[in-house]
This record gives structure tokens, sequence and C-alpha cells, in this order.
């Protein structure tokens, strides 16, 4: 590790003010930014931490929507209070208690790993994620790999998801990182049926829309049968090829259907 400033304010508008610091990184809760410096990938000057921001912390609901504060540990959010259930069992299952009670949903959000749960589950239930300086969809947020709408400096605040009727995530892990292989959000809402991928694209998390369509006219899992996902753009490494991922959608969706029912 080389030498850096480390600031930690206490309330969003300091947090801000930090970041307008020459080459200065809003630090979440480190889980990819320190391995990173570690590595010598990224070298900021300064970090901001987060973590301390009483505001961004904590989990309520309110007229059927849950509200999560950026800086909530995954842990937190696990623990369930005022959370639910689908969306407290994927932070239960995010990598280990290390990762969960040190990683925030902030961070995961905008870092937008391609094998990241949190996205999925954003896009399903067709959150809100609200920053220091305005509001966004999350279908306007995720905008490839790694790659999201946030500008220099903005800052994940909180994040607003609507509570679905049904809903379920299944994750076919990777076991050395626990980061999903393929991971599938399923979300039933009185406006139809939304379907989150994470895992498999070169994109990053995305919609299927077919398969949305066809749970939005029938919410079970025969309703898929016939459906297949193409493996063109889709991840292929040594943990799995591009076919196999596509494969795996399918099946996690059925998987996420059936438990959501």
């Amino acid at each position: 590790m080389y030498e850096f400033e480390f600031e930690q304010p206490g309330s969003v508008a300091d947090a801000v003010a930090a970041l307008k610091s020459e080459d200065a990184q809003a630090l979440g809760g480190g889980q990819t930014l320190l391995p990173t410096m570690k590595q010598r990938l990224a070298s900021p000057a300064k970090l901001v931490s987060l973590s301390g921001i009483g505001e961004m912390q904590g989990v309520s609901e309110e007229g059927g929507v849950v509200s999560v504060g950026g800086a909530t540990t995954h842990a937190a959010v696990a623990a369930g209070a005022g959370v639910y259930p689908a969306l407290a069992d994927l932070a239960a299952h995010i990598g280990d208690p290390a990762v969960r009670n040190r990683g925030t949903i902030g961070g995961s959000l905008a870092n937008n790993d391609p094998s990241a749960d949190y996205p999925a589950a954003a896009l399903a239930s067709g959150a809100t994620i609200v920053t220091d300086t305005r509001e966004i969809a999350a279908d306007d947020f995720f905008q490839g790999m790694f790659d999201t709408a946030l500008n220099e400096g903005e800052i994940i605040t909180g994040v607003r998801f609507p509570v679905p009727e049904a809903a379920n995530y299944q994750k076919f892990l990777q076991p050395a990182s626990r980061f999903a292989l393929v991971g599938v959000f399923v979300a039933k809402t009185a406006d139809g049926v939304r379907v989150a991928v994470t895992g498999a694209s070169e994109e990053g998390v995305y919609r299927w829309s077919e398969a949305e369509a066809a749970l939005s006219a029938d919410f079970s899992a025969g309703a898929l049968d016939g459906l297949s996902v193409s493996a063109d753009g889709m991840i292929s490494d040594l943990h799995g090829s591009g076919a196999y991922r596509a494969h795996l959608v399918a099946v996690m969706t059925k998987r996420a259907v059936t438990a959501a029912g």
C-alpha cells in the first residue's frame, strides 16, 4: 500500500465537499477499492469514508417502499428489519460474514460489478437510486459493466425499493468468490413481472424481457417452457462458457419463480 490522505466526514455535505479535492475517491465498505489499491490498479490521493455518515445508514419501510441508506451494510439489510424477504435473503448470501459486515449497498451499486447481487435486486424491483443531487431510476442507472449514470463525485445516499407482491432471487454462485456465476431476481408487481439477470452478460446486469412478458401473463415456471437465452454476448471464462451461463439463466429464472410462488 502507498501513502494517501484519509477523511471521515460526518455528513453528506461534508463528504461532497471533501470529494472536490483533486484525485479524491469515495470509500464505502472498501471491499473492491482497497484490494484494487493494494494491487496498484488504483491510486487515489485521498479516501473519503462514507461509513460514519448517520444519515446514510439504516432501513425503513413506509407506504410499500423500503428505503435503505447508501452506507448500510449487507449484514444490516440481511437482518430483515423492514426489508422484504427476497431482498434480505439476497443480502444474507453476499460473500462471507466479513464482507457482509463491511460492504455497503451504495458501494455495490456504485461499483456495478457484472456479477454483483444488488444490481439485480434494484433492476428487478424497479428501485430508485438516490444521490446527493438527484434520483435515478434503476432502468437508467446501470449502463454497462462497471459503468453507471453517476457523475464524478456523486454519492449514493440511499436506495428505495417498491415492495413487490412476490419476489425471489436465485444465485448459482462461484464458490471461491461467492459472486454470482448467474443470478436471477424475479419480482411480481401490480404492473407486471420484472426479471433481472446478473453474472451472465458482458454488458452487466440486464432485464430478460421475453421472460417478463411470459410471466406477466402466467406467473408460473411452466410459462418459461420453450424460452431460452442466446449465448451471444455472454461472459465466457474458466468458470463457465457463454452457453453454460445462457442455460443457467433459464434454470435460475424457473427456480426463482417457483420459490416466489
